[in-house]
């Protein structure tokens, strides 16, 4: 067993002999010095867990000691205990102001100085030991997002081969027309895996705060369009019709509503929140996604009739979040909520069994 580093500091000798024999135990080094210069040579050399220090002594005083100490970042945070036969109240007041974390007062005690040096020894120790754990999970967190960010760039390089040789075999080979759509497929797959990999990335430095935005004039409406299209296989599995609303009003062919924004980030922003709208809606339900305006913001508001399961709801944009989604990652709403707020704007939703679910963005409205 390591033993417990304890410093005493007292120009008498017959002082620190009482505190000496009053500390005697096995679980414990002793360690002495008779003036400030002397105590800390032995704490720069020794690093003691604990230092019990007089305040009146020549050359040096205990609150010159002790000052000097809390100045050092190797060792501001060893706890010390003032021991003087000061007893006034501004004493003992300037003495924690300086860092201090107790005082005992001479005639010494002996009941006293055991249980106060057991206390902050038990205090030091955790506090060690928490130190230890967060520096611990602050090296794992940066080990997991160099790992991340290395195997996001290493995946780029095969899947250009994979992309490359596809486009060169579909060109210079005369190839049978299952074949050729293979290769194509193959291609098709590449390109799907190599943008989820920028998506990635993209998602990485907005959570780092480096990613560089640059706002255009994004027609929403044809985002929404698009959006719908592509789900509108399993909305139809599950019998559901989807309404675009513009201003309470069923939209036209002709209508815009324009954003400022990425379309890179509106996108796939929406995407995951009206697919997650669709996996949520009931069977035969309505989904509807309504825009509107207030002031300079576009609101752009997600409905439908499902609920939000009670234990997610705190956390519903947290990462990694998910609930009854057999293969969902949790990604969804995180990343949807991060990308609102890449451009400027925000997100939050209501739910509640009367009226279901709505999930709202508000972004800014073109001014360009």
């Amino acid at each position: 067993m390591i033993k417990q580093k304890i410093l005493i500091v007292d120009d008498t000798k017959e002082s620190i002999k009482v505190l000496m024999d009053i500390l005697k135990n096995p679980n414990y080094e002793i360690l002495a010095a008779t003036n400030g210069k002397a105590a800390l040579k032995i704490v720069a050399s020794q690093k003691p867990n604990l230092i019990l220090l007089d305040i009146v002594m020549p050359d040096m005083d205990g609150y010159e000691v002790c000052t000097k100490l809390k100045a050092d970042a190797t060792t501001k945070t060893i706890p010390v205990i003032f021991i003087t036969a000061q007893d006034e109240a501004e004493d003992e007041t300037k003495g924690l102001e300086l860092g201090a974390m107790d005082y005992i007062t001479k005639p010494i005690i002996p009941a006293i100085v055991k249980a106060r040096v057991r206390t902050h020894l038990e205090l030091e120790l955790a506090y060690r030991e928490l130190e230890k754990r967060n520096t611990a999970l602050e090296e794992s967190a940066i080990l997991r997002e160099n790992v991340e960010r290395i195997t996001r760039h290493d995946l780029k390089t095969p899947l250009n081969g994979i992309i490359g040789y596809s486009s060169i075999l579909m060109e210079e080979l005369e190839l049978e027309p299952e074949y050729k759509k293979m290769l194509q497929n193959i291609e098709k797959s590449g390109y799907k895996i190599l943008d989820m990999i920028n998506r990635s990335l993209d998602l990485y430095k907005m959570e780092m705060g480096t990613y560089q935005y640059k706002p255009n004039a994004i027609d929403i409406l044809s985002v929404i369009r698009k959006i719908s299209d592509e789900i509108s296989v399993h909305a139809k599995d599950k019998s559901i019709s989807m309404k675009i609303l513009l201003h309470c009003k069923p939209i036209t062919q002709s209508d815009t509503f324009t954003v400022q924004g990425e379309k890179f980030l509106c996108y796939p922003m929406l995407a995951n929140l009206i697919k997650n709208a669709l996996e949520a809606s009931p069977n035969n339900a309505i989904l509807r996604v309504s825009l509107s305006t207030e002031e300079k913001k576009a609101i752009i508001s997600i409905h439908n009739q499902g609920v939000v399961p009670e234990e997610i709801r705190k956390n519903f944009f947290g990462k990694y979040t998910t609930s009854g989604k057999l293969g969902g990652t949790g990604l969804g709403t995180y990343s949807a909520k991060l990308m609102a707020e890449t451009q400027e704007g925000n997100i939050h939703f209501e739910t509640s069994d009367e009226t279901g679910t709505t999930v709202t963005v508000q972004l800014y409205l073109a001014s360009f």
